[in-house]
């Protein structure tokens, strides 16, 4: 069979990001429970109904595909050549607290490394599509990223203290001493607007595949880069530190000042 282009897949990951957006909104500031995971973290009707439905489209448009997702998991399928990443709902805990800032993400890999992504942000409207090597739409117009060259100039964003080990939030405070002013609370939002040149940095750690998979195309589309923080290319195998800059310049400084208090 022939390849599907990466507009097809698009296309389609769109729907997805369609029906996710209805779900989420229909359970949107609605009493419900919050269950906690084994891990602690917090879940919700809408988290399940919104990966259940987005793993039924997906078998029934492609069948052959890998799916990966934060409520079901995955891992006997992740090596499948094309295999889809979800997070249902990226911010659980705005959600059930009545937050606008979560999201839902999408993202398409080719070989465990992502070359399609959406951010969704269902109760702003608003929505990121990246394709590899295409420019980053924001509701479907071009975006780019800041041009901000210096450290001293930019300001950081990261979602909770609570996801840095000890070790790595000394390093994110130090990093926090250095720039103009940090930000907390926007979940994966902050990288939407690091798309759209409205922020500089993103520093996080703690991340599941499902929480950066679908912000590599996205950041990467709008002139931006994203690496962990040693620099390398976020993949599926990558062990869940993340660092967004708008631009190659403050990446590279960015990744120069981790490497010297690491």
């Amino acid at each position: 069979m022939p390849t599907p282009d990466l507009s097809e897949f698009a296309d389609f990951a769109a729907t997805i990001a369609a029906e996710a957006r209805d779900i989420g909104q229909k359970y949107f500031r609605q009493p419900h429970d919050v269950s906690s995971k084994s891990d602690g973290t917090p879940v919700t009707i809408a988290d399940l109904e919104i990966e259940q439905r987005a793993r039924l489209l997906i078998a029934e448009q492609y069948p052959d595909h890998g799916v990966y997702g934060e409520e079901e998991g995955g891992e006997d399928n992740t090596h499948s050549e094309w295999l889809w990443v979800i997070d249902p709902i990226d911010g659980t805990k705005s959600f059930a607290t009545g937050k606008r800032t979560f999201g839902c993400l999408i993202a398409l890999l080719q070989d465990r490394k992502p070359v399609l992504g959406i951010i969704d942000m269902p109760s702003l409207d608003e929505r990121w599509l990246g394709i590899k090597d295409q420019p980053t739409l924001y509701n479907g117009q071009p975006c780019r990223t800041a041009k901000t060259p210096s450290l001293q100039n930019a300001t950081l964003n990261a979602t909770t203290p609570d996801m840095f080990s000890p070790d790595e939030w000394c390093v994110f405070s130090r990093m926090s001493e250095v720039v103009r002013f940090r930000q907390f609370g926007a979940d994966c939002y902050a990288y939407g607007l690091l798309a759209c040149g409205f922020t500089d940095l993103v520093l996080e750690a703690g991340l599941g595949r499902f929480d950066y998979l679908a912000l590599v195309p996205v950041i990467e589309g709008a002139g931006g880069c994203i690496s962990d923080w040693q620099g390398r290319p976020l993949t599926f195998d990558s062990a869940g530190q993340a660092l967004a800059s708008a631009n190659e310049t403050l990446h590279a400084r960015a990744l120069d000042f981790l490497g010297s208090v690491i």
